[in-house]
C-alpha cells in the first residue's frame, strides 16, 4: 500500500539573509524540485507561504514553503491542510537535524520536536506529533555540549561550506528521490532507503 502524501512543507526563514542557510534546507529541497520540474512557487496570503504544485490526479503534490519565519512555521501548516482538506499524516515535513551528520537522512512517521523550533510549533498548531518529518542532516558545529551550545546559532544560520558543497547536492538529490518513493511506494518501504541513504567523500570516487 503506498502512502496518501498530499502536501510537502519545506522549513526555512525567508530573506535572502538566510538562502542557502543550514537552517534553510527545506527550502533548498522544494527550489530544487522547482527548478528541475519547471515550475514556480508564488506568495499565497492565505497559506502565509510561498506555493506551488506538482503531478496530476492521485500523483498531485502541493508544495509549501512557510514565510512566517522558522518560529512560527505551524501556523501556515496548519493553514494549508485546512485549505486544502487535508489530515496530518498526508503530510511530510523537511526539516534540518543538527543530530545528524550531514550526509544522511532519517523518515519518521511521528515523534516530538527534538528541540527544533519549527517542528515545535507545528505540533503546537496541528495539536499532534502524529505527522511524517524527513529530518535532514547539517552535522553539528562541536562536540563538547558547551561549544556546542554556544556555536548553535552561527551554525544554523550559517551557509555551507564549499567542502560541504558535495555532501549538499547529494543530499538534496536523495531527499527528492525519497519523495517520489513515497509516492509510489509503503512508508515502510520508502522509510528504508531514505534512513539507509548514507553519502561521505571517502565512498565517492
Amino acid at each position: 500500500m503506498t502512502t496518501d502524501l498530499k502536501l510537502v512543507v519545506g522549513l526555512g526563514n525567508p530573506g535572502a539573509k538566510y538562502a542557502g542557510t543550514r537552517h534553510n534546507i527545506g527550502f533548498m529541497a522544494l527550489e530544487l524540485l522547482g527548478e528541475r520540474s519547471g515550475f514556480s512557487f508564488r506568495q499565497q496570503a492565505k497559506l502565509h507561504g510561498l506555493a506551488a504544485d506538482t503531478g496530476v490526479g492521485e500523483q498531485r503534490l502541493r508544495l509549501l514553503m512557510p514565510q512566517t519565519y522558522m518560529n512560527d512555521s505551524g501556523r501556515a501548516i496548519r493553514a494549508a491542510l485546512d485549505w486544502f482538506g487535508l489530515e496530518p499524516h498526508q503530510l511530510l515535513v523537511l526539516v534540518d537535524d543538527m543530530d545528524l551528520p550531514l550526509g544522511r537522512l532519517r523518515l519518521r512517521a511521528q515523534g516530538s520536536a527534538g528541540g527544533h523550533n519549527g517542528l515545535r510549533s507545528t505540533i503546537q498548531h496541528l495539536g499532534t506529533q502524529a505527522f511524517p518529518r524527513l529530518r535532514i542532516g547539517i552535522g553539528a558545529p562541536a562536540q563538547n555540549p558547551a561549544e556546542r551550545r554556544a556555536r548553535t546559532v552561527s551554525h544554523v544560520l550559517g551557509p555551507f561550506s564549499k567542502a560541504e558543497q558535495p555532501f549538499v547536492g547529494a543530499v538534496l538529490d536523495a531527499v527528492l528521490d525519497g519523495i517520489q518513493r513515497l509516492q509510489h511506494q509503503s512508508f515502510e518501504r520508502a522509510g528504508t532507503w531514505i534512513n539507509g541513504f548514507r553519502y561521505d567523500l571517502e565512498s565517492v570516487d
